[in-house]
């Protein structure tokens, strides 16, 4: 069966480890239908109840997905592939803007804080059976969460913005549920979701954030839990506004067992207001803020408010594993926090002049483009693959949209932390060049 791929294993788990084992070699390319449970059973001698089982296995895995009586087949991006595997090698002569990186001259001296982090250690060190949270780190992000309307409630503090999205949401989905995302949207949640053995439904998007009618499909649809970026939507820069909050919040209200995790990993470096969504009658809900885009990436440290529940079995699985994050990591995103080390006004103000140069070229080159916050603009393209050739060979490298689309039409991703008018103006004139008169490809929506 499966060509010149023959299936081998008498136990589940034989079967599924020999059908992982094909699609990580190559040789079961994504979408390649598996065989039915009876025939394979048949070819192996084994119960169908054991084919089942390993396809059960591998569904959980995120390695194939199942559609009743239309069969199994291999996912167009099984867990195992991670969507960074899609990127374009930087020549010598080129220009990166792929990277999805703040500047790093807008980051902070984290010299200072750290030198303040050790000499608290050093004063009281942190020992097993320490209080897991900084008392100063817990009151500045309540200060922070409440300043912007939301619910109160109990916080954890996790590794990064993706760690505390994958604890909430293994607080409590199961393999085989279903999670509302935006499309386009975060690569790495696109491919967390399914190594949790998650379904995707695909959520459209504007400059405003989700469609209300687009969520309200996905939750009929059957979705346990929706993730919805805030501000700074990765890849499009998309910042939920008041009137939509409103709608979503309207929408929301009709599902109150739906899990809701808001992703404001902006914070810090915007300068648009947070809209939150929390409050609308969600029974278990989180909002995540974290310190990577505005102190560092390498600062892997968020910190989550949400429903005593869902922050409780966070927490707790937390000190079942992990323990606790670093207090000299806590103590020094409470100092830069406390101390205003990178004035969010004036770094979010440069990020806007960078970001809008692009989009005002673009404009005027009648190039349709999307950025409303962040450090990205994301450029709908007729074709992404032969777009991003052209532009190599004019010295720019763009993040092919493949890695943050499920359904959405292609595009590509250009960062603009660090990009000046100067290459803006150039930049555009290459686009211009390359995507010829007809100002690019599909629209966002």
């Amino acid at each position: 069966m499966l060509g010149d791929y023959p299936l081998k294993g008498r136990r589940a788990s034989e079967i599924a480890a020999h059908i992982e084992q094909g699609v990580s070699s190559g040789r079961l390319a994504p979408g390649t239908a598996l065989p039915p449970l009876r025939d394979l059973a048949a070819e192996l001698g084994v119960n169908p109840n054991t084919v089942a089982a390993a396809y059960r296995l591998l569904r959980d895995r995120g390695v194939i997905e199942t559609a009743g009586r239309k069969g199994s087949r291999i996912l167009p991006r099984p867990a195992l592939t991670s969507r960074d595997r899609i990127r374009v090698p930087v020549p010598p002569h080129a220009r990166d803007l792929s990277t999805g990186n703040p500047d790093p001259a807008l980051l902070p001296d984290l010299t200072p804080v750290l030198a303040s982090a050790a000499e608290a250690a050093r004063a009281e060190p942190v020992l097993y059976g320490h209080p897991k949270a900084d008392p100063g780190l817990l009151t500045l992000a309540r200060a922070s969460f409440e300043a912007d309307g939301l619910p109160g409630g109990p916080i954890a503090i996790a590794s990064g913005s993706l760690d505390t999205v994958e604890r909430i949401l293994g607080a409590w989905l199961r393999p085989g549920d279903a999670v509302a995302v935006e499309d386009p949207g975060w690569g790495s949640l696109l491919d967390l979701l399914p190594a949790m053995g998650l379904r995707l439904l695909p959520v459209r998007l504007d400059d405003e954030g989700p469609l209300p009618d687009s969520l309200a499909a996905a939750l009929a649809e059957g979705a346990r839990a929706v993730v919805v970026t805030s501000r700074a939507q990765n890849p499009t820069g998309a910042a939920v506004t008041a009137r939509r909050a409103e709608a979503l919040r309207a929408v929301l209200a009709e599902h109150p067992g739906v899990l809701l995790i808001e992703d404001d990993h902006g914070h810090g470096m915007v300068d648009q207001p947070y809209h939150p969504l929390a409050g609308a009658g969600s029974r278990h809900w989180a909002v995540v803020r974290s310190a990577a885009k505005a102190y560092g990436p390498d600062l892997r440290l968020s910190v989550a408010v949400g429903d005593e529940e869902t922050i409780e079995r966070v927490s707790g699985r937390l000190r079942l594993g992990a323990g606790w994050v670093s207090h000299l990591l806590q103590h020094a995103v409470a100092e830069l926090w406390r101390t205003d080390a990178v004035p969010v006004g004036r770094v979010a103000a440069v990020y806007r002049v960078r970001r809008d140069g692009l989009l005002r070229e673009l404009a005027a080159r009648g190039i349709e483009a999307h950025g409303e916050s962040g450090l990205n603009v994301w450029v709908p393209v007729p074709d992404e693959t032969s777009a991003l050739a052209a532009l190599v060979q004019r010295g720019w490298v763009a993040a092919p949209g493949a890695r943050y689309r499920i359904q959405s039409p292609p595009a590509l991703r250009f960062t603009t932390a660090g990009l000046e008018p100067a290459d803006a103006r150039r930049l555009a004139e290459d686009l211009a060049e390359v995507l010829g008169s007809d100002g690019g490809g599909a629209r966002l929506v």
